[in-house]
C-alpha cells in the first residue's frame, strides 16, 4: 500500500488538532508527518498515533519531500506558503478563504463535486464550514429536482472563530452569572447569553463576508450559477456545531417524504426527522461526529414548491478538518495522487 508524507500547517490550532484526530481515526496511509505552525508555537509537542512529535516553524523549506500539505493557518499564511508548497511538489488542501473563489482552484466537497479535484494545479480549496454542511444536504435533492432559490439562516458556534472565542464565551458566562461586567475582545459585543448577526466584516451590499461566501461558494461547488441565494449568518453562544434553517424552492413540487427518502440514502447525511417525539438535529450531540444531520423537513407554507429543513454539523470536523482529509482520500482512491520518489 502506498504511503504519503504529510504536512499540517497550523497544527496547534483547533482545526489543526482535528486534522490529527481525523488522520488517526481514518488510518490515513502516512509514511511521515510534519507538524508546522508559527514561530510562537515551534517547539511544542503534539502526539500522532502515540508518538510525540515536535512542532516546527513553517518555512519555505518545510515542504521539501512532502506529498500532501493540509493548511489551516489563516488566509495570509496560505497565500504565502501554499504556492511554495505546490511548487515543491506537494498537493495543498487549504482550509482558508485565500483561494476559494480563484477560478483556477477547485473548491471541493467530496460528496458533491469530487471530479473537480482532477483539474487542480497544486492547490485545492476547502469551502467555508457553513457552506459545506448546506451543500451536502441540498445537492442530493438538487440532482433530482433542480433548486431555484435558497434562503438560509445560520446559527454558528464560537469554535469557528478559534480557541480565543471559546475562552471568551467561557469567561463571559462566568462573569454574567457572577454579576460582573463583560468587556468583549474577540467579538464586537458580548456573546454569552446573546446572538450576534455579524460574522466577518460587512460589505457594501449590506451582507457580511461570511454570508456572501455562502452565496458564491454554493454556486461554484454545485456548478449552479443560476440559483438565487440569500444568507443571514448569526454567531450564537454554542461551543461546537453549526445549525442552519434552510428554505429551498425547487423547480417542481417535492414532498417532505420524498426529500427524506433521498436524504436517507445520501452520502454523509443522517436524517433525524421525527418531530412528534422531538427527534431532530442538535448542535451539542453533533460535536465529534462526521455526518451532516438533517431534520424538521416540512413543506414551506409560503411557497408551493418549497421545503424547509434544519441542518446541523460539527463545524470543526465536516466543516473543516474532515472535509479536507476526505479530499486527500478521494485523490488517493481515484489514483490522482502519487507519492514522490521514496514513498512506498
Amino acid at each position: 500500500m502506498k504511503k504519503y508524507r504529510v504536512a499540517i500547517v497550523g497544527a496547534t490550532g483547533l482545526v489543526g488538532q482535528e486534522f490529527i484526530k481525523v488522520l488517526e481515526q481514518h488510518n490515513f496511509p502516512i509514511a511521515s508527518i510534519e507538524l508546522l505552525a508559527s514561530d510562537r508555537s515551534a517547539g511544542k509537542k503534539l502526539y500522532f498515533a502515540g508518538e510525540e512529535i515536535e512542532v516546527k516553524e513553517t518555512t519555505a523549506e518545510s515542504f521539501q519531500g512532502i506529498d500532501i500539505a493540509l493548511f489551516s493557518a489563516g488566509a495570509e499564511i496560505s497565500r504565502y506558503f501554499s504556492p511554495i508548497a505546490a511548487k515543491s511538489g506537494a498537493v495543498v488542501v487549504d482550509n482558508s478563504s485565500a483561494f476559494r473563489m480563484v477560478p483556477t482552484v477547485p473548491l471541493v466537497v467530496p460528496e458533491v463535486n469530487p471530479e473537480d479535484i482532477k483539474w487542480h494545479n497544486g492547490i485545492i480549496a476547502n469551502p467555508n464550514c457553513s457552506t459545506i454542511q448546506m451543500v451536502v444536504a441540498l445537492y442530493p435533492l438538487h440532482k433530482v429536482n433542480p433548486i431555484k432559490r435558497i434562503i438560509v439562516c445560520t446559527y454558528q458556534a464560537v469554535s469557528g472563530t478559534g480557541s480565543a472565542a471559546i475562552k471568551e464565551l467561557t469567561m463571559q458566562v462566568k462573569q454574567v452569572l457572577n454579576g460582573q461586567s463583560v468587556i468583549p475582545h474577540v467579538y464586537p459585543h458580548q456573546i454569552a447569553f446573546n446572538v450576534l448577526p455579524e460574522i466577518d466584516v460587512f460589505l457594501d451590499n449590506g451582507y457580511t463576508k461570511e454570508e456572501w461566501k455562502m452565496v458564491e461558494e454554493t454556486r461554484k461547488i454545485m456548478h449552479a450559477n443560476e440559483i438565487a441565494i440569500s444568507a443571514t449568518c448569526v454567531r450564537v453562544p454554542v461551543f461546537t456545531g453549526h445549525s442552519e434553517a434552510v428554505c429551498v424552492e425547487f423547480s417542481h413540487l417535492m414532498s417532505p417524504d420524498d426529500a427524506e427518502r433521498i436524504l436517507a440514502q445520501a452520502p454523509g447525511v443522517k436524517v433525524l426527522n421525527d418531530s412528534p417525539i422531538s427527534l431532530y438535529p442538535q448542535a451539542w450531540p453533533s460535536a465529534g461526529t462526521d455526518e451532516v444531520f438533517v431534520g424538521r423537513i416540512r413543506r414551506d407554507a409560503s411557497h408551493p414548491s418549497g421545503l424547509v429543513m434544519w441542518v446541523v454539523a460539527d463545524n470543526l470536523r465536516k466543516g473543516a478538518a474532515l472535509n479536507t482529509v476526505q479530499i486527500a482520500e478521494e485523490m488517493i482512491q481515484r489514483g490522482w495522487l502519487h507519492p514522490m520518489e521514496g514513498g512506498k
